[in-house]
């Protein structure tokens, strides 16, 4: 039994096709199943186009953010397995019978997944060089704090489980960054997390994504939720920045003998070393507020 969750902000052009895709192919696996399309406060004919699919709808009077739509079709669902993804095509509808085996087969044996990614490839999916950069930087960050490897950090199209994942609701994001949010909390909190390739298409109709801005507030919700679950890592990254970056103002000074050199060295050295001690004192905090939980 499936619940299968597609938040929509003006996609007029893309609901009619996804939506008879997902039925044609999620049919293949026999198991019961209930589309709902959350209407995000769509201003085009999203909505008059969700209703002529049949599918359940849930419609926000104003738009609230990708996250909050995924959220309230969460709540809405009555299956406990969920399947997100986007309903603009980019996620080919054809790889959700064998995620669905995958993630139900285990349920059934010693591996037990809490939730699996459908992890993109391909030249779409890597997009112009800014995105790509912009998209490394926060997967070594996500990977650094988390100690794993992460194939895709925010990839539209996964499943997990309605009663594992609403524990979660509260802290995670209302925004683009949901995604990310997502695979934070679960790596962080020990959930197992599994990635299976898939491919990735052109999206129907016009991006909703800015690159700069959008990945600017993943960074932001990155660093809040590092924070929140484990704030050492964060502040012991930024020690071994600062005293990388105080040994070459060192051996500058060794070499050269100018005092701004060994000044540079003493003040970078100082905020490397009070980045630490506020690195344990943050984790002692955060632990001391688990304890109190």
């Amino acid at each position: 039994m499936i619940s299968v969750v597609l938040p929509c902000y003006n996609e007029e052009s893309a609901i009619l096709e996804c939506v008879n895709s997902i039925k044609k192919d999620i049919s293949k696996s026999e198991f019961e199943y209930e589309i709902i399309i959350v209407d995000d406060g769509s201003t085009d004919a999203s909505l008059s186009k969700i209703i002529e699919s049949g599918a359940t709808y849930v419609s926000h009077p104003h738009n609230l953010g990708y996250g909050s739509a995924i959220k309230t079709g969460i709540k809405k669902s009555k299956f406990d397995t969920i399947l997100i993804l986007d309903i603009d095509g980019s996620y080919p509808t054809k790889h959700i019978p064998d995620l669905l085996k995958i993630y139900l087969e285990s349920k059934v044996s010693s591996q037990g997944l809490d939730m699996l990614v459908g992890a993109r490839k391909g030249k779409v999916y890597d997009g112009s060089s800014i995105k790509f950069f912009f998209r490394k930087f926060l997967k070594f960050l996500v990977e650094w704090t988390t100690g794993r490897k992460i194939t895709d950090i925010n990839s539209g199209m996964r499943i997990f489980s309605k009663k594992t994942i609403n524990t979660f609701l509260p802290q995670l994001c209302n925004t683009f960054s949901f995604t990310t949010s997502l695979t934070l909390a679960f790596m962080l909190t020990g959930k197992f997390v599994k990635y299976h390739s898939i491919e990735y298409n052109v999206r129907t109709g016009k991006s909703h994504v800015r690159i700069f801005r959008d990945s600017l507030r993943t960074l932001q919700y990155i660093i809040e939720a590092i924070i929140y679950y484990n704030p050492l890592k964060l502040f012991l990254l930024l020690f071994l920045v600062f005293a990388f970056i105080s040994i070459f103002f060192l051996i500058f000074y060794l070499i050269y003998g100018t005092i701004v050199y060994l000044t540079l060295f003493c003040l970078i050295a100082f905020f490397s070393l009070v980045s630490i001690l506020f690195g344990f004192l943050m984790e002692l905090i955060r632990q001391k507020i688990n304890l109190n939980k």
